[in-house]
């Protein structure tokens, strides 16, 4: 498999690509974001890894250029900053992880294979339905959009993931752990609430004006989307 390797410092990047190609990966480097995107137009990748801190662009903005040339190509995220809002801030960009330097490479080995995973055995376009309705709320999976009584509804990438998890598992308790690993490919750090920080941005984009609520914690044990006055 094809990874490219988006990192401006060479010991780091020599120290990947070393340990990557030992697990039988072809890497590609490249030391800035403008190099990077010439060579996602050129070379068919099927995993980006890339630094946040990187000269002329930063890897958030790389990222969400990356996704809207090609939503389906993965990205994990490298970088020494690891509060909520930087998380999020990746996650909204399009990652779809997030590891905090230092971190052991056998751990980025495990969350690389978690992630190809996921998308070797993610359903194609053709093979879904196009949208999926609860109560007067429709979302589609084709066109990221959602509807709420007719009004449409503007998510983040991250939002409207968790949203398609919620809706497609409605009526059911989700723990927090469940969420993590589903939503965002990692388990739940009990040390932070990103998951929380997400639920609450849903909700107001969800249910705030709505009588009819859709969004539900269950203390101790989770959430569930289900209909409520």
């Amino acid at each position: 498999m094809n990874v490219l390797i988006i990192e401006d410092n060479i010991r780091v990047s020599s120290l990947l690509k070393r340990g990557l190609e030992s697990q039988g990966y072809q890497i590609y480097i490249s030391e800035d974001a403008e190099d990077a995107l010439v060579m996602v137009d050129k070379i068919i990748f099927d995993l980006v890894i890339t630094d946040i801190m990187l000269p002329n662009m930063n890897g958030i903005e790389l990222s969400r250029i990356i996704k809207q040339k090609n939503p389906d190509l993965p990205i994990i995220m490298l970088t020494a900053l690891g509060t909520i809002d930087e998380k999020i801030e990746g996650f909204d960009a399009g990652a779809d992880d997030y590891m905090v330097k230092p971190f052991e490479i056998r751990e980025l080995y495990a969350r690389i294979k978690a992630v190809l995973l996921r998308k070797s055995s993610s359903p194609k376009k053709n093979e879904v339905s196009n949208s999926i309705e609860y109560q007067n709320l429709t979302v589609n999976k084709n066109t990221n959009r959602v509807f709420r009584n007719g009004k449409e509804i503007n998510l983040t990438p991250k939002e409207f993931k968790l949203l398609v998890f919620l809706i497609s598992n409605a009526e059911r308790v989700l723990s927090r752990e469940e969420i993590a690993e589903n939503v965002w490919g990692n388990h739940f750090d009990t040390g932070t609430n990103y998951i929380d920080v997400y639920i609450a941005y849903l909700r107001k984009k969800i249910d705030k004006d709505f009588d009819e609520k859709l969004i539900h914690t269950k203390p101790g044990m989770g959430f569930i989307f289900k209909h409520e006055q």
